[in-house]
């Protein structure tokens, strides 16, 4: 009862009521008894299997691939408008040959004309029986629902819908058959006298061998499996004429419409997302108290000391000053490196590259959050969040100039027109390679995950007509102010460095300090990462603000920590240090994905291991810019 009261949980509720909000422009649609519902379709994605909980594949295909011998509407199928990151994140919305009418039940309908260019011959059962070997899973959007199946979490005996059905399914024999018909059980609300609204869709798909075409237009469909064998395409050189049929059932519901989304966005076991918040807060109040420990205890005194022997006159000094003075020659610790502490670093320029385009990444990621978090980007307004983190990104590429002009300024640089140029070239440019690269393999297998090269051309348009120059005008405005003058002087011989104990020495300092920032986004990650590959909707953005807010604590708290113990250890090198130490932690991102595949992917091509393992060193390197820059923020003045 105390945890209900909590502000934690008021805030991480937030993120279910976020998802009953819609803005405007993302109105409903309502429709007349009888009039036409659209229904869409969109590629094929792999899901997990139901004897093993695996995931065999990462690559999507498009519906209309001729390998699935899908029937087409009449005039081939047409584009459905989608914003940017909707294209990114695979989606191919397409129009479908099958037809809906509000209120007007359909018990069988053919889909279309079993002709023989429907047929499947060899190569195509080949391809669509491995894909049925790999659960794919079909995707359909009814007024823009995605057509799901019921299930039922039990750990929660919660209900809630699950987006896509099966293609086919592999028997007790180790025979993929395919679904060739699907019963579409559509729920409605009646808004107003004779106007309705769309507010569920499930869908029942069976392998129906024995459906027909009547010559007058009709349809006769076959009973279901037990009944009635399965339909198994013949990958052995006959071809195998399929009939595809669909049934439509209407049923009216109470839902509202600005709730109908509430059924996809289930989260599997809250509790541990609750234990994992507890557990990262007690870490971010112990290392707090640390620090609060070390500048009370271990500073306070000092700098008080420090600033009394300012105020003397060296010249007019009696006996015991000169005894205070003996006393400061004989301090030890980070006192004897002041004159050092801020010297610049090695590699100024490509720090200050890192930093700039880590506050642009920082401020992006945590404003992309909080519209999430306040409802700004519905489930229904599909690819949302991606168009806002890549505009946001963009328009942020002024701070990311400011920045890294303004940190260069102050190491003393003097490559001025280097630094302007590579702040918003050079980080973007890596991702941008990484990512063709990865899209380069998703075109060689035809996968509907491809981006196409105009949206490719588009992203570049952004980039250098909208953030390159936006990073420019931060540069030239960085390097306009003046640069910030250290608190004391820097000597100009550097001092000789002891030798380091074993935990402060760079690699052991990584894996102890990189660990915390990942210890406060692991659980997290995980449910991230199983949204991500297995096609589900996130859409807890409480747990995710919180668990990023906590992750920026701990990283500041534990820059602090490390400095003063390389100090103290009369090593002033700290900048680099502070900047590796906490990006250390995207190792161990990229380590936890290993696992991940290991214990939850069964990956059985080449391709697919790539992609994986591409998209998750991207991820991974992203996070050692990111958790770099919280780290080496508090130490670097702006």
């Amino acid at each position: 009862m105390l945890l209900r009261s909590s502000p934690i949980y008021t805030l991480a509720l937030l993120s279910s009521t976020a998802s009953a909000f819609y803005l405007p422009g993302v109105a409903p649609t309502t429709y007349e008894h009888g009039s036409i519902v659209p229904l869409n379709v969109n590629p094929l994605t792999p899901g997990l299997s139901e004897k093993d909980d695996q995931l065999r594949s990462v690559v999507s295909y498009d519906y209309y691939l001729p390998a699935f011998r899908f029937c087409r509407p009449e005039g081939g199928p047409k584009d459905v408008s989608e914003s940017l990151g909707s294209i990114l994140f695979g989606d191919r919305i397409l129009t479908s040959p099958f037809e809906l009418k509000m209120g007007v039940n359909e018990s069988c309908k053919a889909a279309c004309e079993p002709t023989p260019e429907y047929a499947f011959d060899k190569p195509s059962a080949l391809f669509t029986n491995q894909r049925i070997r790999q659960n794919y899973f079909l995707n359909m959007l009814i007024d823009g629902l995605p057509a799901g199946q019921p299930y039922s979490d039990p750990s929660t005996d919660t209900e809630f819908t699950l987006r896509g059905f099966p293609l086919g399914e592999v028997d007790d024999a180790g025979k993929p058959a395919l679904n060739n018909h699907i019963d579409l059980v559509v729920h409605y609300h009646e808004a107003a006298k004779g106007k309705f609204r769309v507010v569920g869709v499930l869908a029942q798909p069976a392998s129906r061998p024995d459906n027909k075409r009547k010559p007058d237009g009709g349809a006769e469909c076959g009973n279901p499996a037990p009944t009635s064998p399965n339909l198994y395409l013949d990958d052995q050189g006959e071809k195998t004429q399929v009939t595809f049929t669909y049934g439509v059932y209407w049923v009216e519901s109470k839902t509202a419409w600005a709730t109908r989304w509430d059924t996809y966005l289930h989260v599997f076991d809250p509790r541990i997302q609750w234990f994992s918040l507890i557990n990262s807060a007690i870490i971010v109040v112990f290392l707090c108290g640390m620090v609060f420990a070390i500048l009370t205890r271990a500073l306070k005194k000092d700098i008080a000391r420090y600033n009394r022997l300012d105020s003397f006159n060296l010249d007019d000094l009696s006996g015991s000053g000169g005894e205070a003075e003996d006393g400061v020659q004989e301090d030890s610790g980070w006192k004897l490196v002041h004159g050092d502490v801020f010297r610049t670093p090695k590699n100024p320029l490509l720090l200050s590259v890192f930093l700039g385009n880590g506050v642009q990444l920082f401020v992006m990621t945590g404003c992309t959050i909080i519209f999430a978090l306040l409802g700004f980007l519905s489930p229904s307004n599909r690819g949302s969040l991606g168009t806002v983190m890549i505009l946001l990104y963009t328009i942020f590429g002024f701070i990311g100039g400011y920045t890294s002009a303004r940190v260069y300024k102050s190491f003393g640089g003097e490559a001025w027109k280097r630094n302007i140029a590579m702040t918003p070239i050079m980080i973007p440019g890596i991702v941008f390679a990484i990512f063709f690269l990865l899209n380069l393999f998703l075109w060689a297998k035809r996968s509907s995950g491809a981006v196409p090269f105009t949206t490719m051309l588009v992203i570049l348009g952004i980039w250098f007509v909208i953030s390159v120059p936006l990073s420019f005008a931060g540069s030239w405005v960085g390097f306009r102010h003046a640069p910030i003058t250290p608190p004391v002087r820097v000597n100009q011989i550097p001092r000789q460095i002891p030798p380091s104990t074993t935990y402060l020495r760079p690699f052991p300092s990584m894996l102890l300090v990189g660990i915390l920032p990942f210890g406060a986004i692991f659980v997290e990650l995980f449910f991230i990462m199983n949204n991500m590959w297995f096609g589900k909707v996130y859409y807890m953005f409480g747990f995710l603000f919180l668990t990023y807010t906590i992750m920026i604590i701990t990283c500041a708290a534990v820059s602090v920590l490390l400095i003063y113990f390389l100090l103290c250890s009369e090593n002033y090198h700290w900048q680099w240090r502070s900047f590796t130490a906490a990006g250390a932690g995207a190792g161990y991102v990229f380590a936890n994905a290993i696992i991940y595949w290991i214990r939850r992917l069964s990956l059985g091509s080449f391709t697919s291991g790539v992609l994986y393992l591409g998209y998750s060193l991207l991820l991974s390197f992203l996070f050692f810019i990111l958790t770099g820059t919280l780290q080496a923020s508090p130490t670097v003045p702006l």
